[in-house]
C-alpha cells in the first residue's frame, strides 16, 4: 500500500493548479514545492518573472504519477543545501 504518495484536493478552488493531460494523475501532495529553493537545480519547467521571482506555473514534475519518487531523489540535495545555510 502506497497511499501516502498521492493526494488530491478536488475541493481546492485552484484544482488542478497546473495543466495536466489526465486529471486523475494529478497529485496535490506537494502543493508547495519542496524543491523551489534549489533554483536551477530543481529539474522542473520553471521561468523567472521580470520581478526575479521563480514561477513554476509550467511545471508538473512533482504533480505527476512519479512526483513522490522525484522529490525523494532530490531531497538529498535540499538537505545538503540546508546544512550549508
Amino acid at each position: 500500500m502506497e497511499g501516502y504518495k498521492k493526494f488530491q484536493n478536488k475541493a481546492c478552488e485552484y484544482f488542478p493548479c497546473h495543466k495536466i493531460d489526465n486529471i486523475e494523475d494529478f497529485n496535490c501532495l506537494f502543493c508547495y514545492c519542496p524543491l523551489y529553493m534549489l533554483k536551477e537545480d530543481c529539474g522542473g519547467n520553471y521561468t523567472y518573472l521580470e520581478s526575479g521571482i521563480k514561477s513554476c506555473m509550467g511545471c508538473t514534475k512533482t504533480h505527476g504519477p512519479n512526483g513522490y519518487e522525484y522529490v525523494q531523489e532530490k531531497m538529498k540535495l535540499v538537505l545538503e543545501r540546508a546544512k550549508n545555510k
